[in-house]
């Protein structure tokens, strides 16, 4: 039966552990990616809520978030034309 070196055989299993373990890595990052994109959504929801309860309050603003200074958003108002 004829083989390779040792030393070769050796660097083989290096490198298919080193594979191993990075394939493994981009596994939980990928679970954790996902994890996060689910959170993401959360906290972009939980904004336009807020920002709806802000609106029924005080109307279409534009907040400060320095200060809490807010300016009101003016609304273009709608022309109909008569065709």
């Amino acid at each position: 039966m004829n083989k390779i070196k040792e030393e070769q055989l050796s660097k083989i299993r290096e490198h298919q552990q080193e594979l191993n373990t990075i394939l493994n890595e981009i596994g939980f990052l990928s679970a954790q990616k996902h994890a996060m994109m689910h959170k993401l959504g959360e906290v972009n929801n939980e904004v336009e809520s807020f920002k709806h309860e802000l609106e029924t309050e005080y109307g279409p603003i534009n907040v400060n978030i320095e200060d809490g200074s807010y300016t009101v958003i003016e609304q273009a108002e709608k022309v109909v034309e008569n065709v």
